[in-house]
């Protein structure tokens, strides 16, 4: 049986989540409460980094997100969720570096506004809208007629970065106006059974900001 260690509002956990639905496999999910439970000894047996997600598949340990992915893929490879055209391909494996490296890390001076907590900064946000404007134009210039990148059928880029554009555009206030393909791609990802499964409540929204605030108040 495989298990997946999660935390709802992670996009690096949503990952791995919505890949084990779109390959259809039967899974347990155990959510890590960010709050302290990732430093108890139990979770760091499984992962010493104390870092979500970590999937164990019968007592083997796998961390990283894009390493379990690739696991699951190899493993499960039905339905295919890279292309075999090398081109296509390296448009997935940009697409899933450029998500992880340039656009998640933009996310963080957004948590204010995406959290409605007080403290934006706005150097810090700029700087951030500007690089994601950046990654933005990339893949709409790497979107063809296409549904997907690089593919007729979805693929892992879809996966990664479609996990995070939706927080940017639904409560991030960054408009996909100026990005007519990605937003198209945007809109038809999220009512995928896949992606409306593994959506984030309000509730959970709501705990994540409650914790957000203690922390900053104790600073």
């Amino acid at each position: 049986m495989l298990t997946l260690y999660h935390a709802p509002v992670s996009p690096n956990s949503r990952r791995v989540w919505v890949t084990l639905l779109e390959k259809g496999r039967e899974f347990e999910l155990v959510e890590v409460k960010l709050s302290g439970e990732q430093f108890k000894p139990d979770f760091l047996a499984i992962n010493p980094f104390h870092h979500i997600p970590a999937l164990v598949d019968d007592g083997f340990n796998v961390v990283e997100s894009l390493a379990i992915l690739d696991y699951l893929e190899a493993k499960y490879p039905t339905p295919n969720l890279l292309p075999k055209d090398v081109k296509d391909l390296t448009i997935v494996r940009m697409v899933q570096m450029v998500s992880v490296n340039e656009l998640l890390p933009a996310l963080t001076p957004l948590v204010q506004r995406i959290l409605d907590l007080p403290g934006e900064d706005p150097e810090k946000v700029e700087k951030a809208e500007q690089k994601i404007a950046t990654v933005l134009t990339f893949f709409e210039n790497l979107l063809d007629d296409r549904p997907y990148f690089g593919s007729d059928n979805l693929t892992l880029a879809d996966v990664v970065a479609g996990t995070i554009i939706p927080i940017l555009s639904l409560r991030g206030g960054i408009s996909l106006d100026k990005y007519p393909k990605v937003s198209g791609w945007c809109s038809g990802l999220i009512t995928r059974p896949a992606w409306q499964a593994s959506e984030a409540t309000e509730a959970t929204f709501a705990e994540f900001r409650s914790n957000m605030l203690a922390r900053m108040q104790q600073k």
